[in-house]
């Protein structure tokens, strides 16, 4: 039986940030990856969508050049989606090296393809050649995969999902979205931009669900302008297979809709892939959210670890980056350390892409937490209106009567990388006020913080001295 210090199931985002940090601080490594190296990232997530979205963002300019003084095609005609996905290719092709076997191995991991089970607390079997390894430490990083609802006659009729969309090489004339969250909107956005019709089907009250409505308004707008239709609050209850058509029965708040549409992509959220493990056996505790972790990365089981999207924590790449340096600072060296769950930033990459760090304004209200929120428009920040996109504002919430930055949320078309500069203070503590004591260059989008910082010195710095000043004026005269 060969030993390791660590052995690593998974070889996707998280298992692969796991395996070559332990190599790279002297571990006896290896991995075990039963599908495609680099997993969902860069195979049927992050890389092939940002992919498409760069696309259909480059035919929705085209389409908008008359509104920045050029000269046009107008109408934009529906793209060539086999065009669109060899690019797609492409784009992952120049990536894969970075997740390659063959780089792995070069760093000093012993690679194995195929699946593996948990023998016990330190032993897995390479199933398929029934070799075991024993391992000091074991990390999960399955990953997730989609939830699909059971709906009569969806599977009989087929659907697609982030894992088969990509192999599509046909544009879909109609397509139902099912499901409102960053998946479903970042996929309907671009497919309506290369030209179906795209209708989504949201079972809350607004899209992306754990973002506040006044967030998510700014987006359904600009979805609803460029043609995709938007049914929140709404169910689907039936589909049938009519020739090459799907006909989807859909309950609305308006009463029951029919349409027929060529493609069904299901993006209902996520499972964790556990089956076949082993955990319930070895005592690892999980449930429908997934392995359950501790702040340090450990399951209930001492030896056995858990990272990114299989966990009961949250489903970003990186925050499975995150997950997996601790765990390979806590398993292998000395000193311990938690994860950093409030100073975690995400953003859903449509356009307006929105982001967001720590508590929302209807996650304070839930907690009874007493706030001020203060509230910038991009239509006040030179450089939005300079590049057109004055669209979407910036708002941050800070504990009632003080500065101390409890979250902030920004939608515009650059909120990904706006966000960073409010994670950073919250992550350190810094108030608004020092944020906004910060020089910004000008003009940038960047200057939004400052904005933000000149709300809250208006809005409730300068009123509780305002007399004060009034009276030192009034004797200085």
């Amino acid at each position: 039986m060969e030993r390791f210090n660590m052995v690593v199931i998974g070889g996707g985002a998280a298992g692969l940030t796991v395996a070559g940090g332990a190599a790279l601080v002297g571990a006896r490594v290896a991995l075990l990856e039963r599908a495609r190296m680099g997993g969902e990232c860069l195979n049927t997530g992050c890389v092939p969508s940002k992919a498409l979205l760069h696309v259909a963002k480059v035919a929705q300019l085209i389409r908008r050049a008359p509104d920045h003084a050029i000269s046009g095609v107008s109408p934009v005609p529906p793209q060539d989606l086999k065009k669109v996905m060899d690019h797609v290719r492409a784009v992952q092709a120049r990536l894969a090296p970075h997740d390659s076997a063959e780089r792995f191995t070069a760093m000093g991991v012993r690679v194995i393809a195929g699946s593996a089970r948990l023998r016990s607390p330190h032993e897995v079997e390479a199933e398929g050649t029934g070799e075991v390894l024993w391992a000091r430490h074991i990390v999960i990083a399955t990953g997730s995969e989609a939830h699909v609802p059971a709906v009569p006659g969806l599977a009989g009729a087929g659907f697609l999902t982030n894992e088969t969309i990509f192999d599509l090489d046909a544009l879909p004339g109609a397509l139902l979205v099912v499901g409102g969250g960053p998946i479903g909107c970042e996929l309907g956005q671009a497919f309506q931009r290369l030209g179906s019709r795209v209708t989504i089907v949201n079972h809350s009250d607004h899209l992306l669900a754990r973002e506040d409505p006044d967030v998510a308004e700014v987006l359904e707008r600009r979805l609803a302008e460029e043609g995709v239709t938007v049914w929140n609050r709404s169910k689907l209850t039936r589909v049938a297979l009519v020739g090459l058509q799907r006909r989807v029965d859909v309950r609305t708040p308006d009463g029951e809709r029919c349409l027929e549409v060529d493609a069904i992509l299901v993006a209902a959220g996520r499972r964790p892939r556990v089956d076949g493990l082993g955990l319930e056996r070895l005592g690892v505790a999980v449930d429908d959210k997934g392995i359950k972790v501790t702040p340090a990365g450990r399951t209930t089981v001492r030896s056995i670890w858990a990272v990114g999207d299989v966990t009961d924590t949250f489903r970003f790449t990186h925050w499975g980056g995150h997950q997996a340096r601790l765990v390979v600072r806590n398993a292998l060296l000395p000193g311990a350390t938690r994860d950093d769950r409030h100073a975690l930033p995400w953003a859903t990459f449509t356009e307006p892409e929105v982001a967001r760090v720590g508590l929302s304004e209807t996650e304070a209200r839930a907690r009874s937490v007493a706030y001020d929120v203060y509230r910038v428009p991009f239509d006040r920040v030179d450089r939005a209106v300079c590049d057109g996109e004055p669209e979407g504002f910036a708002k941050v919430l800070t504990r009632q009567g003080s500065g101390k930055i409890l979250g902030a949320a920004i939608v515009h078309a650059h909120a990904g990388e706006l966000i960073g500069e409010m994670t950073l203070a919250i992550k350190h503590g810094l108030s608004l006020s020092k944020l906004g004591a910060v020089i910004h260059v000008y003009p940038t989008l960047g200057d939004v913080h400052r904005a933000l910082a000149d709300e809250h010195f208006l809005g409730s710095i300068l009123p509780r001295f305002a007399p004060l000043l009034r009276r030192l004026f009034a004797w200085t005269r």
